[in-house]
Order: structure tokens, then C-alpha cells, then sequence
């Protein structure tokens, strides 16, 4: 069976690593986790990320047939629909996608939104398996960040999501709606009872307090033992209690209101208006204070 060769992308604006996953014998590939670049001051977005992992899979003579997302971000627009006009590849994502869009359909009034998971050519399931080329890729259901969150198990290596950071930086946020900390812990448990040398690869990284350099890759049996948050030994009680304090003094993302909106769509901007132009949707409500008062 081939070892997957990976390549990895790191978008500094927003954190995130994306992957260009190709299988040697075939030469067929996936991209996980796509970004498209996008400045909340202006509006203004381009697909320069997106073009790079593109022509990174063009100059290995590799054909990618599949994007992956291991979730619907809160802190980037995904760059899959680009990946998927340019390359006709496939974009997939866990089939809890659902429960997703049924939780922010509302919030944002969308009227094209499906709440059915349409908007994806592949909705995966907790156990399935697919292929890309000789590469045997089987899915792994890890909710907890959010509902709909997966891992994609290649070989020795497992995407891992937001599920999981860095061991010196922790582990993902749970308070996001239809998010849960003690969902995570089970969630990251099942990730961690795999191999320990097996190798896991992260969808994002800040820098962790005196470290000067940013990494993706670790292991499970690294994270067994050097994960600040989740190491060998800490228990679910003690994991939830801490989670539950530290996102109670998280802020939102930064692009979280367009994030989420743009990538229930599967990464499709909303539809134009009338002017030809695309426009995101911004709730307002009043402040937490204000409304008590009221």
C-alpha cells in the first residue's frame, strides 16, 4: 500500500495550515482544510492560497480529486470551491454538517441554505472509507469543537481538526453552539488510544508561549505526554472544568460572522444581488448589559 506524501501550507493571517495530501503510485490527490484570503477591512478576497497548493499538486504531477474539510471554520473562508472549479475535485465534510447549518440558519436568516448538507458533493459518515488513488482514507466523527467535526485517518497520519493542537498549546475551543467540552474529551481520547507513533497533523498553530517557530506535526504518543491540557492522567472532569474556564475568557474570532455563513455553503459566497455584487450578513443585537436592562 502507498505512503501518502504530504505537503503542508501555513496561512499566517489566520493560523491555519492547510494539506496537499498526494499517493505516490497513482499520483492522485486531496487538499484538507483550503483557505481563501480574505480582508475583513475591505471586503476584498483573492485565491492566492488556494492557487499555491494548486500549483504545488500541478508541479509534482499530481491531480487532486478531493477536498476535505474537517469542519465548517469559524476562523477562515474556505478556499474549496476555488480547489473545485480549477480542478473538478470533489469537496467533502462530515454528514453532521446538518446539524450545523441547522444551528446557524436562522441566526444569519438564510433562505439558500439547505440544512440537508447539498451544498457538498460528499457527506462522510463515522467509520466510512474512501480512496484517493491507493491511499485508504477512513473518517473518524470527532465532535466536541463542533458537531459536525472529523479526522481523516491516511495511513499513519490523522488530520486532525481543531480537535487537537500543538502539546505545548492544548487543545480547540468548545463553546461554540453545539459545542462540548466533555464531547471533546471522549473526541480527542478516541484519537489518542490510536498508536502512539502515529502522526497527527493540526489545522492550526499560534505559537505557543516560548516558542519561536510555528509547528503542525506531532504525535499521539507526544500528545500522551506533553499535552498541556489533555496529557495522560487528566480526567474528564478535570479537562471539562478547565476547557470551561478558558473559553469563558476566549473572544469571538475575528471572522467568525463571515466564516461560518460563507462555509455552511461549503465555501460558496452568497448568492449576488440585484448589482451583481455578494454581500455577508452581520446580526446585530444589543449588548449583554443592554438587553438586561431593557
Amino acid at each position: 500500500m502507498s505512503t501518502a506524501s504530504i505537503q503542508a501550507f501555513f496561512d499566517e493571517p489566520t493560523n491555519t495550515v492547510s494539506y496537499l495530501v498526494i499517493d505516490p503510485a497513482t499520483r492522485q490527490a486531496a487538499v484538507i482544510d483550503p483557505v481563501l484570503d480574505y480582508d475583513h477591512k475591505s471586503g476584498k478576497f483573492s485565491t492566492r492560497s488556494a492557487d499555491h497548493i494548486i500549483e504545488a499538486a500541478r508541479t509534482s504531477g499530481a491531480t487532486i480529486v478531493r477536498v476535505l474539510e474537517t469542519h465548517a471554520h469559524a476562523d477562515h473562508l474556505s478556499g474549496a470551491p476555488h480547489v473545485k472549479r480549477v480542478t473538478g475535485a470533489r469537496v467533502g465534510i462530515g454528514e453532521h454538517i446538518r446539524q450545523v447549518q441547522t444551528i446557524f440558519r436562522p441566526v444569519f436568516n438564510l433562505d439558500d441554505v439547505s440544512g440537508d448538507g447539498s451544498e457538498f458533493d460528499d457527506l462522510f459518515r463515522d467509520g466510512q472509507t474512501f480512496s484517493i488513488g491507493q491511499l485508504n482514507v477512513e473518517v473518524l466523527h470527532t465532535p466536541g469543537h463542533t458537531p459536525a467535526c472529523v479526522a481523516y485517518r491516511i495511513g499513519d497520519a490523522v488530520f486532525v481538526g481543531d480537535t487537537l493542537f500543538m502539546p505545548d498549546y492544548g487543545t480547540a475551543r468548545a463553546d461554540f453552539p453545539g459545542g462540548s467540552a466533555q464531547t471533546l474529551y471522549q473526541s480527542i481520547h478516541r484519537l489518542l488510544s490510536l498508536p502512539p507513533e502515529t502522526r497527527l497533523f493540526m489545522c492550526h498553530d499560534y505559537k505557543a508561549p516560548g516558542r519561536d517557530h510555528y509547528a503542525w506535526e506531532t504525535t499521539v504518543g507526544e500528545q500522551l505526554t506533553r499535552n498541556v491540557h489533555v496529557h495522560r492522567g487528566v480526567s474528564e472532569g478535570e479537562f471539562v472544568a478547565m476547557r470551561q474556564r478558558r473559553d469563558a475568557t476566549l473572544s469571538a474570532p475575528t471572522l467568525l460572522l463571515p466564516s461560518i455563513q460563507v462555509n455552511i455553503r461549503a465555501g460558496n459566497l452568497p448568492r449576488a444581488e440585484a448589482n451583481g455584487v455578494c454581500y455577508l450578513k452581520i446580526p446585530l443585537q444589543p449588548a449583554e448589559n443592554q438587553a438586561q436592562a431593557a
